[in-house]
């Protein structure tokens, strides 16, 4: 069995978890809406406040859905009553984020400043001009918004300029200068 695939999702109240035609899961709680269309093989099933996900067989196939699934679901959960976020850092001189609206101004070294705009059900905040965080409650599309932002700058080998997730470590190499002898 998988570890991850047969623990059971309690849902907390103030969740609204409804199951549909085909496997459709519609979570509905205090910060929004999610909805997902999960494999039709898995055995979805709702007694009380406790959702479990099992799977029909021992197939390869049935044995590699049966902890996403699970997971995927868990997600929905946790999104629609805490939320997602990503932090990310900006390093280098002149670089820096403003919020203009709901938009993102972001000052990359380019001639031009780079305008990101969210999409819907995502959030975007420049606490401070070196530090971005991307809010939502579908962890997929935070992920992804982050990994956007980070793709427009990213973070360089050399001086470590650039964007990057916050706590993510950049292995740093040595410059011309520091390869002495070698001709």
């Amino acid at each position: 069995m998988s570890r991850i695939g047969r623990e059971p999702i309690t849902i907390p109240a103030g969740v609204k978890v409804t199951l549909g035609d085909e496997n459709k899961v519609m979570v509905k709680g205090p910060k929004g809406e999610l909805v997902r269309l999960c494999h039709k093989d898995m055995k979805i099933t709702i007694e009380g406040d406790i959702l479990t996900v099992a799977r029909p067989s021992e197939d390869k196939l049935h044995k590699s859905l049966h902890g996403l699934t699970r997971t995927l679901i868990n997600n929905m959960v946790l999104g629609v009553t805490e939320g997602f976020s990503k932090s990310l850092e900006i390093n280098g001189v002149g670089y820096r984020a403003v919020k203009q609206g709901k938009n993102l101004n972001l000052s990359l070294g380019f001639s031009h400043p780079v305008i990101v705009e969210p999409p819907t059900g995502i959030t975007l905040d420049a606490p401070a001009a070196n530090k971005v965080v991307v809010s939502g409650i579908d962890k997929e599309a935070v992920g992804a918004m982050a990994a956007q932002i980070r793709g427009y700058r990213g973070p360089e080998p050399y001086k470590g300029k650039g964007i990057k997730y916050e706590g993510e470590h950049i292995r740093r190499k040595v410059g011309k200068a520091g390869a002495k002898g070698k001709k």
